[in-house]
């Protein structure tokens, strides 16, 4: 804030009022605590003993009207106001770089709703995930959205990054889960999105907001899907020789039905991760499938895939390698398997069809380890769509400059060279992980003159730039 002392207490009071003295901080604790994601350059900034941009007061309101308050005030003042869910994202999206506001949405977590009619569970979004699928499971149901951070992660972080989970083949990113939201505005007001997912009323609401980063309004409650619990779920393992016919089965396959899972591991990853946790020590691309829903549906899948996949000269490893890696999905992210400081690491989660999805891949991998002999290229294929795939693609470095600035422009220069060599290749920036600073600065390369349309849908909603500044590129 830029204000004398008195003045920063006096707008302190104001927003005590809106929200409640005891939901209002301005302790150097919490602050650190919310100026530090899990986006690798704050993380190295921090553990190299330098201080991050922090915000001047953390609030924390309990529904839509506390937020309008919030956003009222900021407006008056021209505040900036960064919105916080469990602060987990690696896009650097919620760290408050211009100070102000930090909203922390964690006290918005009423669950409102089961509606096993509408099929449908109504929450508010600051509900870690793993809490709402607790509530459908209790009533038989279930989310379907089984991503990494399920337990850590707000609903209002997956929806204002379109996330996504690990049964997204079948059942979709979380924007396919939405079917209506609260939103606040940046001036206060407080909207609805629609009270059907899919009209012809105009453009979809729900989809200007989901994936907007906090940078267009605070969404304040949604109404999630839940889905009857499936009868049954088959697991596959699959070795394939190459990268070409594991991706030529697999877009085969999606033409004919959805899995819940597909996850295609390049020979690097086969040799190192999955090797360490499922058990596959063949050389090859390791491919894990899941099938699921009626048992009798399943089965005819089942035979689908092994006939088609035996084309494709896969070999069939059975539903022991299949079940562990369902069984240690997020063993992946744990300490000794996932990539951690002191190394630099980052993940760029490129997605393209599948006419230039493997030659992204290449093209990536070529580009990284060439201008940067340094770092280390690995990829597996997580997430698969009738019309393409996204790869999520990692550099890891070990040995990383000592000067945190020189390590800074290392790790923004590395990802420079790998995500204009996908956008070069026909690919675009980012699938599920969100924009935030990370990426902001290639979005005007990505979209070119079509940016023009979110800077003014920004301008409409944010005339005072107080959103979220300098996230999503805008």
């Amino acid at each position: 804030m830029i204000f004398n002392d008195f003045t920063q207490t006096m707008i302190l009071s104001e927003l005590e009022d809106a929200v409640g003295r005891e939901n209002c901080s301005v302790k150097p604790v919490d602050k650190i605590t919310h100026s530090v994601d899990y986006f690798w350059l704050p993380r190295m900034w921090a553990d190299r003993g330098l201080n991050m941009p922090e915000a001047d007061v953390i609030v924390s309101p309990k529904n839509a009207k506390e937020v309008s308050a919030v956003l009222k005030i900021a407006n008056y003042y021209k505040l900036p106001v960064t919105t916080w869910g469990g602060g987990g994202g690696t896009q650097g999206g919620a760290l408050p770089v211009c100070g102000g506001i930090l909203l922390d949405t964690k006290r918005m977590n009423e669950i409102y709703d089961i509606n096993e009619q509408g099929m449908y569970i109504e929450c508010g979004t600051g509900s870690i995930y793993k809490h709402i699928e607790w509530a459908a499971n209790e009533r038989g149901y279930a989310t379907m959205h089984y991503p990494s951070s399920l337990t850590c992660a707000t609903v209002c972080g997956f929806v204002a990054h379109s996330g996504i989970g690990a049964l997204s083949t079948k059942y979709g990113k979380i924007d396919d889960m939405v079917l209506k939201m609260e939103v606040v505005l940046p001036n206060g007001d407080i909207i609805e999105t629609s009270p059907a997912p899919k009209h012809a009323a105009g453009p979809d609401l729900n989809q200007i907001f989901i994936g907007s980063e906090g940078t267009l309004g605070v969404i304040t409650k949604a109404q999630m899907r839940i889905y009857n619990q499936a009868e049954e779920r088959r697991f596959r393992g699959f070795l394939f020789k190459n990268l070409t016919d594991a991706f030529n089965a697999g877009r085969e396959l999606l033409q004919k039905f959805k899995p819940s899972v597909m996850r295609l591991y390049d020979e690097a990853e086969t040799s190192t991760l999955i090797k360490k946790i499922v058990g596959v020590s063949k050389p090859g691309a390791f491919m894990n499938v899941a099938i699921e829903g009626v048992s009798e549906i399943v089965e005819v899948e089942e035979k689908i895939l092994l006939d088609l996949f035996s084309k494709y000269g896969a070999e069939d490893l059975g539903s022991e390698y299949g079940e562990k890696w369902w069984k240690e999905k997020i063993t992946f992210f744990y300490p000794g398997h996932m990539m951690d400081l002191p190394q630099m690491f980052g993940t760029m989660d490129s997605i393209a069809p599948y006419d230039k999805i493997e030659k992204i891949y290449w093209a990536m991998k070529e580009a990284i380890e060439t201008n940067f002999p340094m770092a280390r290229f690995i990829a597996h294929f997580s997430h698969w769509y009738e019309w393409g795939a996204m790869i999520y693609d990692r550099f890891i470095v070990d040995d990383v400059p000592s000067d945190p600035h020189e390590a800074l422009r290392l790790h923004n220069a590395i990802w420079n060279c790998g995500v204009r060599t996908a956008i070069a290749n026909g690919g675009v920036v980012n699938d599920h992980h969100g924009v935030g600073m990370k990426l902001g600065r290639l979005m005007k390369e990505q979209y070119g003159p079509a940016m023009q349309v979110f800077e003014g849908l920004k301008a409409a909603l944010d005339p005072n730039r107080i959103m979220n500044p300098f996230k999503l590129g805008l």
